[in-house]
């Protein structure tokens, strides 16, 4: 009988070692490098996120596809660089004056293009439930939405956080706050779908502007004395909703019995929104750019916005590392290593191929990925090396945020090892930032590495040219745009 029962467990833990993983992507909206107790802040209180770095691995460098939402939410499902998708920023060119602008913008794509394969697509293909529940942003839901992107499920709600509507179009009770209403739904996925595998895409619409909090998640934070800059109580109650979610997808797959066969990946969409007051100095007070002004405070690129990115620097909308950098924290409970950290450079065209790699799945036939799998590296605690030269961005447009105030201005960036380059469009200004010494971006190492500006520049620009990447043309220039 003993030989039994111990041949059984042999067999259940076989079975379960080659089954294929469940996959949870949990995606915040906004939220800052700092905005977490694991990353540092001594004002939001984050237990579940910190938990699940406890027993995961946290990268220290993770980076955004872009220095706003939708672009980056681009690069996560497509696996492609911004010049493939032709998504470089939220809503059109004409969105702020640019007409005393040097440059002519290029022109935005406003959602993703169907003929992308998607991750939910490939991990479909593999085998996987797949159900997206939240922040689409990739075009009009009808058209271009998640069901139309290998979502067998989908509710996408953005806009509010309260009073929301959905698509599809669903009855829901007025006082209901949207990060638990996506939770809820998030839940009846993984237990109708816990034999596995499934694919679940949570991406919160918090903890982005306007910046309302449920009552008593406020009242928490009320009398918490501010610390580096975090201080907004209505902020901080939002952080606290979205922990109470990943809490409770943790505790979901625990009670399931399947959390040692579930890699949960948490991360942001861009840097948080502050860190402007150094960048703007003594310009006026930005008016939020005429979009999303939140109920406390400035608008989305307000000079004073609701957090700081300190020890980074700028915010939302730039191309410095608090617009860009991003946390990412993995949980794979028997498989990654609890505890560890990992300094790697990542970058949101990567996890496509990451994920892809965990599941087993193959690439699409003919399909470019832009991105290289780090699922070795993840599992090893962030010990193996990822085979990569270097990371780029490239934003052929302005970003404003007040009048004759601009959060950015065209501009392609590239990092390579400890050292990142900014290539200002404008004027062809270079800037050199060593991030393992300076990773607030305070000295500019431009004219004393001249050498290395010249490789990086050149190797900056043979990547555009393999991108076939669109450059915004001089004001007054005959040709199209």
């Amino acid at each position: 009988m003993r030989y039994i029962i111990a041949l059984w467990a042999f067999l259940g833990a076989v079975a379960v070692a080659g089954a294929k993983p469940n996959i949870i992507f949990i995606l915040a909206d906004d939220l800052g490098w700092t905005d977490l107790g694991c990353q540092g802040s001594r004002y939001y209180e984050t237990p579940n996120i910190d938990r699940m770095a406890a027993e995961g691995v946290r990268f220290t460098a993770g980076y955004a596809g872009a220095a706003n939402c939708q672009p980056t939410r681009a690069c996560l499902m497509s696996g492609q660089y911004n010049p493939r998708t032709g998504v470089y920023t939220v809503g059109g060119t004409d969105r702020f004056n640019t007409s005393m602008r040097p440059l002519v913008p290029v022109p935005n794509v406003e959602e993703l293009a169907l003929e992308k394969v998607t991750i939910a697509e490939a991990l479909k293909a593999a085998g996987y439930a797949t159900g997206m529940f939240g922040k689409w942003h990739l075009g009009e839901p009808s058209a271009y939405g998640p069901a139309k992107q290998g979502f067998d499920e989908a509710i996408a709600s953005m806009g509010k956080h309260f009073k929301f509507n959905t698509y599809p179009k669903m009855q829901v009770p007025p006082d209901v706050y949207l990060a638990d209403f996506l939770t809820d739904h998030a839940l009846k996925f993984i237990e109708a779908h816990r034999d596995g595998p499934f694919f679940l895409y949570l991406p919160h619409f918090g903890v982005h502007s306007p910046w309302d909090s449920k009552p008593d998640k406020e009242a928490h934070f009320k009398d918490k004395p501010p610390v580096d800059g975090h201080s907004s109580a209505a902020y901080a109650g939002m952080i606290a909703s979205v922990d109470d979610s990943v809490g409770r997808v943790l505790e979901k797959i625990a009670a399931l019995g399947i959390d040692q066969n579930t890699l949960v990946v948490f991360s942001s969409d861009n840097g948080g929104v502050g860190g402007y007051e150094e960048i703007f100095k003594g310009a006026p007070a930005p008016s939020g750019g005429g979009k999303g002004k939140g109920r406390r405070g400035q608008g989305e690129g307000g000079r004073i916005g609701i957090t700081s990115n300190v020890p980074l620097r700028g915010g939302k909308g730039m191309f410095y590392e608090g617009g860009i950098r991003v946390p990412y924290i993995f949980r794979w409970k028997g498989t990654i290593p609890a505890g560890a950290t990992c300094d790697q450079p990542i970058h949101s065209v990567d996890l496509y191929p990451t994920l892809l790699d965990v599941a087993g799945g193959l690439p699409p036939k003919g399909y470019v990925l832009d991105g290289v799998s780090y699922a070795a590296c993840m599992k090893s605690g962030g010990s193996e090396k990822i085979g990569r030269d270097a990371l780029f961005w490239h934003f052929p447009g302005y970003l404003g945020s007040g009048p004759n105030i601009w959060r950015t201005t065209p501009v392609g960036v590239i990092r390579r090892g400890d050292y990142k380059l900014l290539e200002f469009f404008e004027d062809g200004r270079l800037e050199l930032y060593n991030l393992a010494s300076d990773i607030g971006e305070k000295t500019d190492l431009a004219k004393e590495k001249p050498d290395l500006v010249k490789e990086l520049h050149g190797r900056l620009k043979s990547w555009r040219e393999s991108m076939h990447a669109p450059m915004p043309r001089q004001r007054g220039q005959d040709q199209a745009p």
